[in-house]
């Protein structure tokens, strides 16, 4: 198939998550014998944090303003199968309309903020992604988010058919390496700053290195304001680019998810950071979300916490059982949350529609 598709990045992963799960799906893409555009803005804050060394096969359009390449558009999607919109995409609504202009076969919507998209909406704000008529004109849609979301995009979003396609990793990616002491660490986190995070990483990072001033805490992300306190035990780094998640994960003995409160709330939305840790063998301790167990089995998979001192019990855990969940982990995501699995998802749903 001839695939476009219009995101937020696959250029740079710094701020977002969406363009490490975009260069894992679109490889897998392409090895199946797909042709693959992808439209992004040039945005400054991407353009001056660009991590991306290329994906053979794909074609990468980077461009300034929608008028400056709505030509070229229209072309490629004269000969495209199936044309793609994402949540946050700055041009969303002219690039859906102009699938529709040019009668692409099949028109998606991939919203990877799902959670978020319903809390807008919830709360009277329409995000700027979603046009007047909601998601009407799109064929199909592909949720990040699973469970009530699906129905609710459907009541709520005027959506004809939702199907969830989750986060997944890539194994050619993130995989087991050497550490590097540059990353050692008793626990590391690796998230962009959100403020509906950031009482769970008090609470579940800051306040744990806090207690054990013994242990080394390293954390990753960009986006943190200046005026936050850390304490000694705690290093920070502004940015880590996907090349070195690897390493960065495996110079811990352990990494903690912390899930946005939307996410939470809603259930059913694993966040990227997990299936990437677990690929890499390094155990996860997570706060607990609805619909965990569909991913990962707790305690056996995954390490599940409430507050400050279930993180600290977990960083006493004997070294076998800390093998363990780690080997437990590794196996499953490559067995369930690959790219290569996402994208025969993908083709199912396409060849069933």
């Amino acid at each position: 198939m001839n695939i476009t598709i219009f995101g937020l990045s696959i250029s740079s992963s710094w701020g977002n998550g969406h363009a490490t799960i975009w260069r894992g799906l679109v490889r897998a893409l392409i090895e199946k014998k797909h042709t693959v555009t992808f439209f992004e803005k040039n945005v400054p804050y991407y353009a001056q944090n660009r991590d991306y060394y290329g994906i053979k096969g794909l074609n990468l359009i980077l461009y300034n303003s929608w008028h400056e390449i709505e030509l070229t558009a229209a072309n490629v999607l004269n000969s495209a199968d199936i044309g793609i919109v994402t949540s946050y995409c700055p041009d969303a609504i002219v690039a859906s309309e102009l699938i529709q202009c040019r009668e692409v076969p099949l028109n998606i919507f991939y919203d990877l903020d799902a959670a978020v998209t319903i809390k807008q909406m919830q709360n009277g704000v329409r995000p700027f992604y979603i046009g007047k008529r909601l998601l009407k004109d799109y064929d199909l849609v592909f949720s990040y988010t699973g469970g009530e979301v699906l129905d609710r995009m459907q009541t709520e979003l005027a959506a004809k058919e939702v199907f969830p396609l989750y986060g997944c990793v890539d194994p050619l990616i993130h995989r087991p390496v050497n550490g590097s002491q540059n990353y050692r660490s008793d626990l590391s986190y690796l998230g962009t700053f959100a403020e509906d995070r950031q009482n769970a990483l008090n609470i579940l990072f800051i306040e744990a290195a806090k207690k054990v001033p013994q242990q080394k805490f390293i954390l990753g992300g960009a986006q943190y304001p200046k005026n936050l306190s850390w304490c000694d035990n705690i290093s920070f780094i502004d940015h880590v680019p996907p090349s070195e998640h690897s390493l960065f994960y495996c110079s811990g003995k352990f990494t903690l998810n912390i899930t946005r409160r939307a996410m939470a709330e809603l259930g059913f939305s694993p966040s990227g950071r997990i299936f990437e840790a677990a690929g890499c063998g390094v155990p996860v301790i997570t706060d607990y979300w609805k619909g965990l167990e569909q991913f990962f089995k707790p305690g056996e998979e995954i390490i599940v916490v409430n507050d400050t001192e279930d993180v600290l019990r977990s960083l006493n855990m004997t070294e076998a059982d800390r093998k363990s969940i780690a080997a437990n982990a590794y196996r499953r995501v490559l067995k369930d949350h690959t790219a290569e699995c996402r994208i025969e998802e993908f083709e199912r749903i396409i060849r069933e529609f």
